[in-house]
């Protein structure tokens, strides 16, 4: 019987743990992961039940990123067909990106190629101390194309000329320096500390949490002109009328927790 590639399991407080489950070949990614762990996301983003996604991984890596049977395979394809499989690749860090549940990567240990990506993807993105970091792809000839617009948006321009050129190792403590992670604990606190990140979640407004996520996709890198204040106005005109945002606004004027925060 083979081994599942991951692990799914919905709390009832809401959370969605998703852990990578092959430490055998340091949770690197093959065909088969990436269109089950697609279906999967896009099937969290839908559930009404689920309010935070937490993505972690079994064993001393995080991710090796591409399985090096899958890419042994993948020299063999014509064009045509690596380009359906990095259409794969492409539609499942889309969807890790931009999933309408707030996401949090927990990375124990080493990240590497798209293992990164897996990270640049995510809301946000704890590291534990002995973790580390590399964008290896140049040195097998390759480049890390499909990740490159996400890990950009969270490292850099200027950072992503070094690492992208050099595929250097570097530390949890410089991908912190760089914006690619928030926080760094160590490695025993790693869990403690994802936990009362998720507490600080949970006290949000889940429809709220979504639109502000939107919100900044929507705004970033736009002129700040009459139209986009225009349209952030009637965001949050739109929001104000809503039922969660009346409840929000209830709860605060009468000190008490909002409906959506379970004691």
């Amino acid at each position: 019987m083979l081994q599942p590639m991951f692990l799914e399991e919905i709390g009832d407080d809401g959370v969605a743990q998703i852990t990578l489950t092959r430490p055998e070949v340091h949770n690197a990614f093959n065909d088969t992961l990436i269109n089950e762990l697609n279906a999967v996301l896009n099937g969290l983003g839908t559930d009404e039940r689920v309010r935070v996604v937490v993505l972690s991984a079994q064993g001393r890596s995080f991710s090796a990123g591409a399985d090096l049977k899958w890419m042994q395979r993948t020299a063999a394809y014509s064009e045509v067909e690596n380009l359906k499989d990095a259409q794969a690749l492409a539609e499942l860090m889309h969807t890790l990106n931009f999933l309408p549940k707030p996401t949090m990567a927990l990375v124990q240990g080493p990240a590497i190629g798209g293992g990164v990506g897996l990270v640049a993807c995510c809301d946000i993105a704890l590291a534990a101390e002995t973790a580390k970091f590399c964008l290896s792809e140049v040195k097998l000839g390759l480049i890390p194309a499909v990740i490159s617009p996400y890990v950009i948006a969270a490292m850099g321009q200027r950072a992503a000329r070094r690492y992208f050129l050099t595929a250097e190792m570097f530390s949890a403590t410089e991908a912190y320096r760089l914006g690619l992670v928030h926080k760094v604990v160590p490695d025993e606190a790693l869990h403690d500390v994802g936990r009362r990140m998720i507490k600080e979640l949970l006290v949000g407004g889940p429809t709220a949490q979504v639109a502000a996520k939107d919100l900044i996709f929507e705004v970033s890198g736009r002129p700040l002109d009459d139209t986009l204040s225009e349209q952030t106005a009637e965001r949050i005109a739109h929001l104000r009328t809503s039922g969660e945002a009346q409840e929000g606004i209830a709860a605060f004027l009468e000190k008490r927790k909002p409906r959506w925060v379970k004691s």
